[in-house]
Parts: structure tokens; sequence; C-alpha cells
């Protein structure tokens, strides 16, 4: 691929200065020279210089010269991310000629094993150009490892100075050198950085080189080789658990497979949605992805995941045809209901909504502090603050149980929901919160997952509101059928919950304050219907509060 005109050669410059800026470090860490420190730090700012004639070319290549050329788009953001981090690297070399002077003994430093740093970052280096642009993921990949190599290094040299510390060796030279080697520690993330960015330029994709390894470890597990070539893998979505999600395409001689999803993330997570595949899959076939493969790496996993075809019913309810939006709800319905009916147990359960609610409350009041209310008076009337509202409402929720479980989804929102118009049939998918619970649980989840979509369209926000209404029609026919008489106690519970949690991922104010206050609304109802002293059973949640 052609470099970026008129970047070439400033790159190929800064890449030379830094090397150059390294080397000199190490110089003056052996034997001080006062005429070598005044070069280095001149050069300090010819280097800072560099990186911002080359982030200014890079930006404006960006947003005017590549008509959409993705590939020569991500080349300038790898190159603005390398240099960004080169010039940081060669700040921590000034740091280090910094620290050098304060060594009362200059040969103190010799009795650490230092030139091993220096060895690593200037082969590093020296990688840089040639893996840039060839984009050369074999390179990149040693040029990350040396990351790892700094670390050890660091460790090893940080022991021997504890050791010398504790021998009562000279402090103010121990101290010195620890500073010296926590930046040559440093100069190690930025290599990494560096060495990821040559991977984003070669794949498309922002890697971790640890999510890398993980794709190319798990691909491994299935016989298949890390896909290296542009447009082999495609990132997806990310989610708010931290898992990286993205599509590995199955193109083999010519021939062109659906491909797998490669998901990587927390291993608890991962073996957990893993295990709760598995008994989806015995309990219904074809309703969740198969996993193909599976891999564990410390605290972090990796799997493969059947891809399956079709779309989210959020896409099919915001851009479907009317009559494949009503058939996807149709198949819904019947899925859910068949899975209810199958998983059901009689054992009474308790989901905790105003638990969960309370788990998730800081995360609320950080992203809105002025939704943490006091008590107040209103002509005269006081009006309960809200947490004292909600200990009430927690007082409520333990005089209610549902009266059978079922195994729930467990993230039940409308983009957790595959359906496929060809074959007819329903997916879930995202299914590491899958348990044994109150089936009300996900009917709140999905009603509001419907509402807070940030739709304003008159057209689109009355699908939506169908969907809502007819989904709730069918929960409440099935708690009929099963005889579930505090069905719309705990709806109204669990939508209290999902309307105030929602709004710590809603930026716009207004429309968060909206959903929050339906949840407090929600908890007057129940309040002043305890107070009103009537059964229980006559109590019905007022459905307009799903209207937008």
């Amino acid at each position: 691929m052609r470099f970026l005109e008129g970047v070439e050669e400033n790159f190929r410059f800064m890449v030379l200065e830094v090397t150059k800026q390294v080397e000199n470090t190490l110089k003056v860490v052996e034997n001080p020279d006062p005429a070598l420190v005044a070069k280095i730090e001149s050069r300090d700012d010819y280097i800072d210089n560099l990186k911002s004639v080359i982030e200014n070319k890079c930006f404006s290549r960006i947003h005017t010269g590549f008509g959409g050329d993705k590939r020569a788009i991500d080349l300038a953001r790898a190159v603005n991310i390398i240099t960004s981090n080169l010039e940081r690297l060669a700040d921590h070399a000034v740091n280090i000629v910094m620290q050098s002077q304060y060594l009362r003994d200059p040969h103190f430093i010799k009795r650490y094993e230092y030139k091993a740093f220096f060895a690593e970052i200037t082969k590093a280096l020296r990688l840089v150009v040639k893996a840039l642009y060839n984009q050369d993921i074999t390179l990149a990949f040693k040029i990350c490892r040396a990351e790892v190599t700094l670390d050890a290094l660091f460790k090893a040299n940080f022991d021997v100075i504890l050791k010398d510390l504790r021998k009562g060796e000279s402090p103010e030279n121990c101290i010195t050198a620890h500073n010296i080697f926590r930046y040559l520690e440093r100069m190690g993330d930025t290599i990494l950085n560096i060495g990821e960015a040559i991977i984003f330029a070669a794949v498309g994709e922002k890697f971790k080189i640890h999510q890398y390894e993980a794709l190319k470890e798990t691909l491994g597990e299935l016989g298949r080789e890390v896909p290296i070539s542009d447009g082999e893998f495609h990132s997806i979505w990310g989610t708010r658990s931290g898992c990286r999600i993205g599509k590995v395409e199955g193109a083999r001689q010519g021939a062109r497979t659906s491909g797998v999803l490669f998901k990587e993330g927390n291993a608890e997570k991962l073996r957990c949605e893993t295990e709760n595949i598995r008994r989806w899959e015995a309990i219904m076939p074809g309703l969740p992805p198969k996993v193909q493969a599976f891999h564990v790496d410390g605290d972090s996993a990796s799997m493969l995941m059947e891809y399956l075809g079709g779309c989210t019913y959020q896409e099919v309810v915001l851009s479907g045809a009317p009559e494949i939006a009503a058939n996807a709800t149709f198949i819904l319905e019947q899925t859910v209901r068949q899975l209810w009916q199958e998983t059901r147990t009689d054992r009474t359960v308790k989901a905790g909504y105003v638990k969960q609610l309370t788990q998730r409350l800081d995360d609320v009041y950080r992203m809105h502090p002025s939704f943490r209310t006091p008590a107040m008076e209103m002509t005269g009337v006081p009006v309960a603050g809200f947490e004292a509202l909600l200990e009430r409402t927690a007082e409520l929720e333990a005089l209610f149980e549902a009266p059978f479980s079922v195994f729930i989804h467990g993230d039940f929102n409308i983009n957790n929901i595959v359906y496929n118009h060809e074959e007819q049939r329903i997916h879930y998918i995202d299914l590491h919160r899958s348990k044994d619970t109150d089936f009300v649980q996900d009917v709140s989840v999905f009603l509001i997952s419907n509402f807070r979509m940030p739709v304003l369209d008159s057209l689109l926000r009355t699908r939506l509101d169908d969907v809502m209404k007819e989904f709730l029609s069918f929960s409440r026919a099935f708690a009929v059928e099963n005889g579930d008489a505090t069905f719309e106690v705990r709806l109204t519970l669990g939508l209290t919950r999902s309307f105030i949690t929602s709004s710590r991922f809603e930026f716009n104010h207004r429309f968060a304050k909206e959903m929050f206050h339906r949840g407090v609304y929600l908890m007057r109802k129940l309040d002043a219907y305890r107070q009103s002293g009537k059964p229980w059973e006559g109590f019905t949640l007022p459905d307009d509060v799903l209207i937008y």
C-alpha cells in the first residue's frame, strides 16, 4: 500500500531520531557527559516538532484527501498513534537522563542489568518502519512482545534493588536506579501501543495484543489460521461488560462460508455464557449459537461461536416491512411461550428488583447527580425523598414472590434477539446472565429496551409502542394461564428497576429524567395502593407509563 504522501520522510526521520535518543541515553547512563545530555534535551524539541508536523498532515489527509478510502484512513490514524507514542518514548529517554544525574555514584547503576532494556527497545524501534510499510503482522507481534520482555526485566531488577535496600546499600542510589528502570519499563508500554497500531493498519480493526492472541489461539483450537488480511475480521459490537465481539469471515480457496463470531472478555463471564448456551441448546436446539471453540488464558477467555444468519429484532422493528415485523413478533412470542412452559418449575422465587436497582444506583447518580432528591413539601403536603421511597418499595417487594420459576434470557434486550426470516425462527445471543428466576425479569427488560430506543420519528415510535403493547398483552395472558395473581405488582417493580437503571446509559438529560421519573411514578403508585388497603390481586400496571 502506498504510504501517506508528504508524511513518509518525516515519519522515517522521527523513528531515526527517537532511536538515536535511546542510544545516546544508554551512553549517558554508562558514562555521564554534560554535552551529550544537552544534545538529548535539544533533540527532544525537534522530535516534538516532527510529531506535530506528522499529526497535522495526518488529520489534514483524513479530512480532505482520501475520499472514503478506509485503508488509507486507517493508515493515517495508525501513523498518528505511532508518532504520539514515539514522542512519549523520547520523553522517557530525557527523564532517564535527568534521573541519571541524581546518582551519587555514576557507576552504581552498573550493578544492575540495564543494557538488556536498551537492546530490546532499539531492536523493536528498528522494526517499526518496515513493519508499518509492509503491513507486516509478524513484525508487529515482535514489536509488541518487547513489552513483555521489558516487564520481566523490570521485575528482575526491581527485586535486586529491594534486596540492596534491605542490606542497607545507598538508598539514594537505589531509588534513583529504580526510577530509571521505571522509565525504561514505561518505554515498553509505548512500544506495545506502536505494535498494536501497526496491527490496526494491517487488519483494519483495533486490537489489543491479548485480544489478537486470543483470536489466534481460539482459531487454532478450531484448526484455522488467524486472519491477517483486510476484511477477514470485522468488529460487530462491544458490550458494556467489556467483551470484544467480531465476525471472522470464512474465506477459503475462493469459497466463503458464513464465518464465526469471536468473543473475548472476562473468563468467568464467558465460561458462564458457555454453560448457559449448552443448557439453552438442550432445551431448544438451534436457539443459541453453537460454541465451536473455547480458550482460557488467566483471567480472560475467548470463544468462537456460530454466526447466526438474520438480523436483530430491533432492526426488524425499526426497518423491516410491517408484515415482517408482525411475523417476527408472533414467532418471538411463540418461542418465548414454549421456553417458559418447558423450563417452568413449581418453585417460588424472588428476583430482587429493588436490590438490583440499588446496586446500580451509584452509576445513576454519577451520570445524573440531580436525581438524588431529598424529602420536600408541596402545598404543605410532605413528599418522600427518592431513597426513602425506595426503602418503602423494598419493604413492599419483600411481600411478593413469583409462584414459579423459568429459565430466562437474563438480558432480554431487543438487540439480543436474532430473527431469521428465511428459517422463520428466533435465536438468543449474549446469554451470560441466563438463570432460573421470575419470568417478569425478562418481560420488564424487553419492554424498557423498546421504550429507551432513541427514536423520535412518530411512525417508528408507534411501531415500538405497538410492540410493547403486544408483548405486555402476551405476558399478561401467560400469567393468567399459569395462575400468577401478583404478576402486575412484580411487573411494576421490574419496570421501576429498568426505568431507573436505564437512565445511567443515557446522556440526554431530558430523556434520562423522563425514564427516572416514570420509575419514581410507579413506586408512588405502589405506595399509594398499599395505603389504600385493597387486595393486591386488584392492582394493575398503568399501561400508559410505557408510551412516550
